[in-house]
Parts: C-alpha cells; sequence; structure tokens
C-alpha cells in the first residue's frame, strides 16, 4: 500500500495532498474519519492509478474460481462487469470498476446505487436492470456484451447459471453458504480475484473489520445484548423474525450483540421464519430492530397491544426503521461499502437502547 501511496498519480489525490491520509499496517486510513472514510480515499486510489499500476491487478489471468454449480474460468482482467445479484455493485465499485449494468434491487436509488457508493461511481451511468427474483432478461443481458457477470447474492438456481455461462463468464457463490448469505468478506475476496484485485480486496476487508472490531471494543461488546430484526407479515398479526446467518445479523453479532437462542430453534438455517402474535415473546429481547414501510404501519405495529405489552417495547429498546432509510439499506445490502455507513449510526442507536 505504502508503494502505491507514493505514486506520483496518487500523489495528485486531495487527501494526500493535505496530509490526511496515512498508513497503518499496510492500510490506508483517513485522519478525519479512520477506515470508513477510507473506503474513497481507496477508491480514489484506485482511479488515479487507473491502468498504469495496478490497483494493482494482483492476480494473474486466466484465473478459475469454485462455485456451488462448478468453476469458472476468466481468462482476462474483465472490463464489462455486470452484477446480476442484488449487491455485488458495492463490492465492484470498491475495488475500483464501474460495472456497465446493475440489477435493481429496492430504494429506487440512482443507477441502483445507494449514498456509499456514490463517490465510487462517480459521473458513471450503468443500466438498470428491472429483473425481479426468477425473472432473469437474459436476451438483454446478452446484449449489453459483458465479459464477467457477478452472481454471488442472486440466489440464480443453476439452470439460470448455465443459461448465465453461455453469455459470459458468470461467478457465482460459494456452496458452503446458502443463498443471500455469502459474508460480505467472502464475496468480498471472491469478487476482488475476479477483476484480479485480490490484494486491494483484502486491504479493504480488513479495514472494515477493524473498524467493526474497534467499535465492539470501544462499546465492551454492548454486554452481549441479545437483538432481534421483525418485520409485519402481510397477513395481520405475523412477523418475520429475521435470521442470525443473514450478513445483517452476522453484523450485529460482530459488533457483541448476541442472537437468542429461543429465536435459533425457531429459525433455525433459513434466511427468516414466520411467527404469530401468539409467539411475541420470542422479540422481548435487549434490541429489537423493526422494520416497516410506513409510518403508520410502524405504529400499528407498535400500538398493537400484545405487541406493545413487550418490555422492550415499553423500555424504549427498539430501533425503528421505516421504508427506504438509508441505515436500513446498509444493513440489508451488509457490504464492504455499505456496513461503514451505517456503523456509526447505528453503534449509537444500540448504544442508547442498553443503556
Amino acid at each position: 500500500m505504502q508503494e502505491a501511496l507514493e505514486n506520483p498519480l496518487v500523489q495528485t489525490l486531495s487527501a494526500v495532498q493535505n496530509n490526511r491520509l496515512f498508513t497503518v499496517d499496510g492500510l490506508a486510513w483517513s485522519s478525519t474519519g479512520g477506515p470508513m472514510a477510507a473506503m474513497q480515499v481507496l477508491a480514489d486510489v484506485a482511479e488515479a492509478l487507473g491502468t498504469e499500476t495496478a490497483v494493482a491487478e494482483s492476480t494473474t489471468f486466466p484465473v478459475t474460481i469454485e462455485h456451488k454449480f462448478g468453476s469458472t474460468t476468466i481468462p482476462a482482467a474483465p472490463e464489462r462487469v455486470i452484477t446480476i445479484g442484488y449487491s455485488e455493485q458495492d463490492p465492484v465499485l470498491a475495488l475500483g470498476v464501474v460495472p456497465i449494468a446493475v440489477r435493481d434491487w429496492f430504494g429506487d436509488q440512482p443507477y441502483g446505487v445507494w449514498p456509499w457508493g456514490q463517490d465510487a461511481l462517480g459521473s458513471a451511468t450503468p443500466e438498470l436492470l428491472q429483473m425481479p427474483h426468477g425473472e432473469l432478461n437474459f436476451e438483454l443481458i446478452a446484449s449489453l456484451d459483458p465479459d464477467l457477470l457477478v452472481a454471488t447474492h442472486s440466489g440464480i438456481t443453476e439452470e439460470e447459471y448455465n443459461m448465465l455461462s453461455q453469455i459470459a463468464p458468470t461467478l457465482a457463490q460459494p456452496g458452503e453458504y446458502p443463498d443471500f448469505g455469502v459474508p460480505w468478506q467472502i464475496q468480498t475476496q471472491l469478487i476482488g480475484r475476479a477483476l484480479g484485485r485480490e490484494e486491494l480486496a483484502n486491504e479493504l476487508v480488513a479495514a472494515v473489520e477493524t473498524q467493526i472490531a474497534a467499535a465492539n471494543e470501544a462499546n465492551d461488546g454492548f454486554g452481549g445484548a441479545t437483538v432481534a430484526w421483525v418485520t409485519p407479515a402481510e397477513e395481520a398479526g405475523q412477523y418475520w423474525v429475521v435470521g442470525e446467518n443473514t450478513p445483517p445479523l452476522r453484523f450485529l453479532t460482530g459488533l457483541g450483540l448476541t442472537y437468542d437462542p429461543a429465536i435459533s430453534e425457531v429459525v433455525g438455517d433459513l434466511d427468516s421464519a414466520q411467527i404469530s402474535s401468539e409467539r411475541l415473546d420470542l422479540l422481548d429481547v435487549d434490541v429489537l430492530i423493526v422494520r416497516a414501510d410506513t409510518p403508520g404501519e410502524l405504529a400499528a405495529i407498535l400500538d398493537d397491544p400484545l405487541f406493545s405489552q413487550l418490555a422492550v417495547v415499553q423500555d424504549g429498546r427498539v430501533i425503528p426503521f421505516v421504508g427506504n432509510d438509508p441505515v436500513y439499506g446498509a444493513l440489508s445490502f451488509s457490504t464492504v461499502l455499505s456496513l461503514p455507513y451505517a456503523l456509526d449510526a447505528l453503534v449509537e442507536q444500540i448504544g442508547t437502547a442498553v443503556k
């Protein structure tokens, strides 16, 4: 990293000229924001270096990556990347590559990129692919002439993978994780290998892990307080409880919070499980995250006679998210770019809840 920072092109960056960038154990940090602000600094470094160094194509091509459907060989450094999954635009952008097309997930964000990725996106205008789950538009994807399809957070089937692979090399998720359950670290590193930027991927992961660990230590792991995340189901009196193996809950437990064993028995290895009002006792944890589509829906949940009797509600230990709250979005994405964005706000909210 130090060698990269001494590159003449990198020396033109304002963060370098104003002495706001330094290294710790080989990682880039910003004096104004630690590793969180360093995410954009590293993206700027990648842009400044361009094809000259290489943020450094640290992977020798061709590269073969194993995944749940077999393996994918990428013959050369990709230049026309499409993100087929729902959050892969974040690690791709963090690694200094702008995708030519992004699959939209939720939030009505410009080009499918949320606030934490806008600086890395810059003035680029990738095509926004409106493809609900299970409805890939193979003809449209092929027409964009991609040389890499990134599908590590997509939930694609083997049949879909086979069809995508006829268009371009397709990076699917590792087989040891459930759909949508690949840890953000693994996803970043896999994509880093595919893009020829493995070293940078490792540095980005280490920087964010350092920030999360620092927050854990600074708050004594929040005393191991129990946490749950719930959203209302379509049917009245029914709720979805998010599973502990999902990226957002992994992040929360990484901060020191504990997933209640009683909830774990109900949800198991699933992404989420539905419970009725009769089992709301499961939600009487130390910190409860509640997400609703509208303020009215949130009020209806918290005012529900059974829900409102929970001690976590009466004691004000609920962290509410409404609509497309960016912190909720950042947790939902749970990527190398989004987690630093969410960390400060969430740590404060959790700290208030467990006091």
